[in-house]
């Protein structure tokens, strides 16, 4: 008798929580090279950032090998406080945030842009780009899945 590998569940679910994770560990080692390779430091919120967005690059491919659809439970609160701190961090560069409530007194300027590529892209909307589709991904993997 032939045995075939068979993922439990849906497949379907099995390959949407798998392309966040691919979004998880390129976000991470992008973070990784900027901060180890390009030199530039991290400020304040960026590294908050980093923590919400670290761990994912680690409990998503746990959740794949076998497939736990629970997975969803322990990813989307990691996604969904690292996807705040984006926006408060992309808020605050594009001047929406008040001058007094501004987080980086001591550092590297949370205000400031390091990185601007064609004109708009800024490591801080990469980062609220990432965590959108990590966001993205596991809810629509949880509604796939509880049908």
């Amino acid at each position: 008798m032939e045995r075939t590998a068979h993922i439990p569940g849906n497949s379907t679910a099995w390959t949407l929580i798998f392309a966040a994770w691919m979004v998880a560990a390129v976000s991470t080692l992008g973070a990784l090279f900027f901060g180890e390779v390009m030199q530039l430091p991290p400020c304040v919120l960026c590294w908050y950032q980093r923590i919400f967005m670290f761990p994912l690059a680690i409990i998503l491919p746990v959740g794949l090998f076998p497939y736990d659809r629970k997975v969803i439970r322990y990813a989307l609160p990691l996604a969904a406080i690292g996807w705040l701190f984006a926006v408060f961090h992309l808020l605050l560069i594009a001047g929406v945030i008040p001058e007094d409530i501004r987080p980086c007194k001591q550092g590297v300027p949370c205000s400031e842009t390091v990185i601007e590529w064609f004109g708009f892209l800024t490591i801080p909307l990469l980062s609220v780009l990432a965590f959108s589709a990590i966001l993205a991904l596991l809810l629509l993997t949880h509604f796939r899945s509880s049908k």
